[in-house]
């Protein structure tokens, strides 16, 4: 993802700005996007893989990144204290 774009993208409910999320972090959300146990923030499944995310400022949520392209929905994103 460019870093200028990044430097202007934020948060589309709060505002808060976002940085990219380590492959740790996405290594294992796909785990557990594979053992069918991560939701969304409306407790829907997850079912696809994720390339990156972008986390939140605060820390709470991450919207995934999938082929490239961030997805900014606020449903889509993922409550990272699951």
């Amino acid at each position: 993802m460019d870093e200028k774009l990044l430097e202007i993208m934020c948060c589309p409910e709060t505002h808060q700005s976002l940085a990219k999320a380590g492959a740790e972090l996405v290594d294992d959300l796909n785990e557990r996007i594979q053992a069918g146990t991560l939701v969304d923030r409306v407790d829907e499944k997850i079912t696809e893989p994720i390339d990156g995310g972008l986390i939140r400022e605060d820390g709470k949520i991450m919207f995934p990144i999938r082929q490239d392209i961030p997805v900014m929905l606020i449903d889509q994103g993922i409550p990272l204290g699951q």
